[in-house]
């Protein structure tokens, strides 16, 4: 990482173009916006584009703008992200995702920065910054006919490849601890520190969601560490649970599943009982939540009835 930080220094008062690279989660969206912030462009805008998140059909539209006409509910002109990215950054994110139909006019934007509306016919010339990022082997992609050598060799002017959190296990507790001391502040609550047991755990944890995954179980972690004190391996979720041992430590007030069942009717009561919402915000499923509202004996209660809240 220190070597990441040392390039994104190097690279970001240049306009080269960069490849991010690297698994789901390693940080790729923190490392191009560090790039932005530290260009001459940081006063510009910085606008991302998820090319997996919006359909082919409207992709290029989103893009590139169209005119007034140009297809059915075109009923007038609108700008596309690389105008609305005019004299800062445009983040292609998941660029893999892109379809070839696509590509040809992505690597032009690149070669001459100037493209047209879909349903135009002049060019719109461009002051942008590109940087992209995959989670794909872009090389066995292009072997596939399914990503254009061409582009690849424009995209990845400058290739930054982003370790997974497996690989950088002496970070791991580093990054716990600026996400326990974050959410504290951000939830106004006292900072707690992470047990031996838990320290285990999440070193000796894969993380195959990488940073992401991590961030999520100290956050939960953290809420229902609420009132202890010590972040302890029976506030992590359970598939991180089992390798760590807080049998030394002092006595824990209430069990998992008492704090687990305290946590689960707060947040139903915070969203009016509703099952969907709480489940998202729990970061579970809702047939999850239902079976957790059953094995709690929670159960339904009457039309305008509160849940029970409990000290925790």
């Amino acid at each position: 990482m220190c070597t990441v930080r040392g390039m994104v220094e190097n690279i970001a008062i240049t306009d080269a173009a960069v490849l991010l690279r690297g698994e789901s989660g390693v940080g790729k969206d923190l490392v191009a916006r560090a790039i932005h912030a530290a260009s001459k462009r940081s006063d510009g805008p910085f606008i991302k584009v998820n090319c997996a998140a919006i359909p082919h059909g409207l992709l290029e539209s989103e893009l590139f703008g169209h005119e007034k006409g140009a297809f059915t509910g075109a009923h007038r002109r609108r700008p596309g992200h690389f105008e609305y990215a005019n004299k800062g950054t445009i983040y292609l994110d998941e660029i893999g995702e892109l379809p070839m139909s696509l590509q040809a006019k992505v690597l032009h934007v690149l070669q001459d920065l100037t493209f047209s509306r879909v349903g135009g016919e002049g060019m719109i010339e461009v002051d942008v910054r590109i940087i992209a990022a995959t989670n794909r082997d872009l090389e066995q992609a292009i072997a596939h006919r399914e990503f254009r050598e061409d582009l690849y060799y424009r995209l990845n002017v400058v290739p930054i490849e982003l370790p997974a959190l497996r690989a950088r296990h002496d970070d791991v507790v580093m990054i716990a601890t600026h996400f326990l001391r974050r959410f504290a502040r951000e939830y106004d609550l006292v900072p707690l520190q992470l047990s031996p047991g838990a320290l285990r755990a999440l070193r000796e944890r894969r993380w195959t969601g990488n940073v992401r995954e991590l961030r999520n179980v100290l956050e939960r972690a953290l809420l229902l560490a609420r009132g202890e004190t010590l972040v302890g391996v029976q506030h992590l979720a359970a598939e991180v649970r089992g390798i760590g041992d807080d049998a030394s430590l002092p006595h824990v007030s209430r069990s998992l599943s008492e704090v687990e069942r305290a946590h689960i009717e707060r947040t139903l009561r915070a969203h009016g009982d509703n099952r969907t919402r709480a489940a998202r915000e729990l970061g579970i499923s809702r047939a999850t939540l239902i079976k957790k509202i059953r094995e709690y004996e929670l159960g339904e209660r009457p039309s305008g009835a509160h849940l029970r809240l409990e000290d925790a």
